[in-house]
């Protein structure tokens, strides 16, 4: 039974459906458009009756609307969200996210995504990787970066958002500690959209963080170069995916209906992470966006896959591969080939081969590796890095450099302003 239209909590006890009707005014300073104020959540619908061939049935029905609005990447979609974000920001639009400096010398982030923050079960993907982020993260915090966490940080599609708030609290600690020296920004992504809304982030993750937190949907760094103003523009990377944003309603459809009806009924559709084809597309397609901003380097996480100045991490270890095997150094082919293969598992069924000749694309890669290993993009010291955490077997966690390049070589050889 429904009951009638009425203000109420944020919640997400199990088994229940959101739907149209209750009344949700916030009055945030970052709250959302007016339209959105009004209409969050409805009354709960007990589903408790359901019997477990109807549920099936229900699951057969949402995964083919899944399907109609799938995560395969559209270009035009790709580059009209991304470029409609990038724009909002540099117009000074707060709600969609900052622009803010940074000196090139001593400017200090650190960028993590895709944490996929879970319950330590068997489905829990970030469970082998926290020891490993949670000891990165003091190492950052000690040195003074700042953390950005670029998106898809809780795993919200297949857990209750009170669950993962529970099994993750020394991460999220960890995380809050930069926010209380004034060094956190947090991104959203489309495993996480539902802090995008202020209900759920004042229930959920403001008694963890406080009421100074803000998430963004984007981020742009500024520093100055040769007299001009360079840029790293932020973002998940999801942008332009149907299922993940779209319009105004879309996005509360996500997060409010489609969410919590997929942990009901235990729906696990393929994300773009799971499909290693639609990767190298959809990093492909980002690439191609990024070419076109002048002075501007993009960082984006999704999918999974760590992306260095334009190249993939394969490509740079098969690169340095061929360079070891014609220096004839037996340690670093012996090294180097492991390394190929622990990754190639991580990503069977790469077939493109891609040319992307401006260094203007990175890709944080994930932390949530099956063998425990994070990867993330450092910048520090007028450098920045692709990193890799790793801790086997309870030995201290061990950090790693994969690649590196000074920021002003990558400026060099950006497209210069109009």
């Amino acid at each position: 039974m429904i009951a009638g239209p009425r203000t109420c909590e944020f919640s997400d006890s199990q088994p229940t459906a959101w739907a149209l009707g209750c009344a949700v005014r916030t009055r945030a300073p970052d709250r959302l458009p007016q339209y959105e104020n009004f209409y969050y959540l409805v009354a709960q619908v007990n589903l408790n009756p359901l019997s477990n061939p109807i549920k099936r049935a229900l699951a057969r029905l949402v995964i083919r609307m899944s399907d109609r609005l799938s995560s395969r990447p559209d270009k035009n979609a790709v580059f009209k969200s991304l470029s409609q974000l990038h724009d909002r920001i540099l117009k000074g639009k707060k709600d969609s996210g900052l622009l803010v400096p940074f000196d090139l010398q001593q400017g200090r982030f650190i960028i993590f995504s895709d944490q996929h923050k879970g319950c330590r079960d068997a489905a829990d993907d970030f469970k082998s990787a926290a020891d490993a982020y949670i000891d990165a993260l003091q190492h950052y915090y000690d040195h003074g970066y700042t953390l950005i966490n670029l998106g898809d940080c809780e795993e919200l599609w297949e857990n209750k958002p009170s669950a993962v708030m529970q099994y993750n609290n020394p991460p999220l600690q960890a995380e809050a500690r930069f926010l209380q020296k004034k060094r956190y920004y947090r991104i959203f992504g489309n495993h996480d959209l539902e802090w995008y809304y202020v209900v759920p982030r004042r229930q959920f993750l403001q008694p963890l963080f406080g009421k100074k937190l803000r998430v963004y949907e984007g981020l742009v760094l500024q520093t100055q170069y040769n007299g001009n103003a360079h840029r790293i523009f932020l973002a998940h990377g999801h942008q332009g995916d149907k299922r993940s944003d779209g319009n105004a309603f879309s996005k509360w459809f996500v997060a409010a209906i489609w969410t919590p009806v997929q942990r009901f009924l235990d729906i696990h559709p393929d994300t773009l992470a799971a499909s290693f084809d639609l990767v190298d597309a959809h990093n492909i397609i980002m690439y191609e966006w990024s070419v076109q901003l002048p002075r501007t380097l993009f960082i984006s996480g999704h999918t999974h896959k760590p992306v260095f100045a334009s190249l993939d991490h394969i490509d740079r270890l098969s690169k340095q591969l061929e360079r070891a095997m014609a220096d004839n150094d037996q340690n670093a082919i012996t090294a180097l080939q492991a390394e190929l293969r622990r990754r190639q598992e991580e990503y069977a069924g790469k077939q493109f081969v891609k040319t992307m000749a401006f260094p203007t694309y990175f890709n944080t890669g994930c932390c949530c590796f099956s063998d425990g290993d994070i990867t993330g993009i450092e910048i520090a010291d007028g450098f920045v890095r692709l990193i890799k955490w790793s801790r086997k077997n309870n030995t201290a966690t061990h950090r790693s450099v994969l690649e590196e390049a000074p920021l002003y070589y990558l400026f060099d050889q950006l497209q210069p302003g109009a």
